[in-house]
């Protein structure tokens, strides 16, 4: 890869990490507004549609789905190039570049949605998908079976964030030698508050699979905007929770800048 198409990678790859931060803050905005005045929170298709009801909503929400995009390609760049491992080819780097992929394509499909709703005003999905698609998985042989499989893979996916906020993983991967001491604590807090609210949902979205597989019940799945919807019905732990993506957020913000990024 030639050097100006390796900058141009990273420039979409840092837009990508602050679009996604964006979208990530508003979920949890708006499920802190939930909780201190009782409304309902909402996913990130949601906040998606939130954005765009803001004054120049429409070229707000169009910069987000560029920098989505620009999320998608880097994770597949990682994915197929693995620029910052080497190229390693290890079973745990396969289940890595796996994983890459897969929230490549999650992130493309919160893109496009995104470009909906710039196109229709409004975001034309309905029902919810993750039953839906549960419900076929729970009609093929060993349903159950494989229904309750993603619901561990998502508890494990939690564990793994929790993992991630206190080991120094993610330290790694920021420029600390371009922040002061203070920046640097508050980053760091900021980082494991914000990757253990991730955790805490994953763990919460998994729970619901395994429960689902066990009373064969679709209806029992939640995605993450399900997940915060049941906990409006407990505002503090919400709150918290909300503060948490919140952090998220903000730690995504922070990766767009000092994040580091290998390209070749």
């Amino acid at each position: 890869m030639n050097r100006h198409h390796a900058a141009w990678i990273e420039r979409l790859a840092r837009f990508g990490y602050a679009a996604k931060g964006v979208v990530y803050a508003t979920v949890g905005i708006i499920s802190a507004k939930a909780a201190f005045f009782s409304g309902s929170p909402e996913g990130s298709r949601d906040a998606l549609s939130a954005i765009a009801a803001q004054p120049f909503g429409q070229f707000l929400l169009a910069l987000v789905a560029i920098g989505l995009f620009g999320y998608v390609l880097w994770r597949f760049v990682q994915a197929f190039k693995d620029p910052e491992y080497g190229n390693a080819t290890e079973a745990k780097d396969i289940v890595r570049r796996v994983g890459y992929v897969m929230s490549g394509l999650a992130y493309m499909s919160l893109a496009f949605t995104a470009l909906k709703i710039i196109a229709r005003g409004q975001d034309s999905s309905s029902g919810n998908s993750a039953q839906t698609w549960t419900a076929k998985l729970m009609s093929q042989p060993f349903g159950q079976w494989l229904v309750g499989t993603v619901g561990a893979l998502a508890i494990g996916l939690g564990v793994y964030y929790f993992y991630r906020a206190f080991s120094n993983r993610f330290r790694k991967k920021l420029k600390f030698h371009q922040m002061r001491d203070e920046t640097q604590n508050l980053v760091i807090g900021i980082a494991r508050f914000g990757l253990s609210a991730r955790g805490v949902v994953y763990f919460l979205i998994g729970g619901f699979l395994i429960q689902a597989a066990r009373n064969f019940d679709p209806s029992k799945v939640e995605t993450s905007e399900g997940v915060l919807q049941q906990l409006s019905q407990r505002p503090l732990i919400l709150l918290i929770v909300a503060l948490g993506l919140i952090s998220y957020g903000l730690y995504l913000g922070i990766q767009s800048r000092y994040r580091r990024i290998y390209v070749d």
